[in-house]
Order: C-alpha cells, then structure tokens, then sequence
C-alpha cells in the first residue's frame, strides 16, 4: 500500500525527532484503536439490537413518533395505505 499520500507521510516522519515520533505513535495507536472498537459494535447484531430496543423505550423518541404519525394521519385517509 504505498501511495503517494503514505510516502510523503513517510517522508515527512523523517524530520521528526524521537519524542515526536513516540508521541505520533501513541496517536495512532490509539485512533486505530478507536476505530476498531467502532467498526466491532457496529459488526456486533447485538449490540445493534440494544441499541435500537433503547432508542424504542427512550420517551423522547416515543413523543417524536407519535408527533410524527399525528401530522401525518390525514395523509392516511387519502387511502394510499391500502396499496
């Protein structure tokens, strides 16, 4: 995977003292780190299932739904819903 973004990048690390380095590295460590840990709850039916049992129990989130089905129920005597 050498594209020309990585090696400028590489390029550039060249310049870096020590210090900078270790403390570059500890950054990257921890996004990749971040990003794995998001990219497993989202891969994880589980946890996307609580998630959505949640947002389903959560009162705002009832109000907002029956606020929308109110503004909505005379569209829903023009008979499309039987379509």
């Amino acid at each position: 995977m050498n594209s020309p973004h990585l090696i400028k990048i590489e390029h550039d690390l060249r310049v870096l003292s020590l210090e900078e380095l270790e403390w570059l590295l500890e950054r990257i460590e921890k996004q990749v780190q971040e990003k794995k840990q998001i990219l497993n709850k989202f891969n994880d039916v589980k946890y996307i299932n609580e998630q959505l049992a949640a947002m389903a129990s959560d009162l705002d989130i009832q109000t907002e739904i029956t606020t929308i089905k109110n503004e909505f129920s005379i569209t829903e005597m023009d008979g499309l819903e039987k379509l």
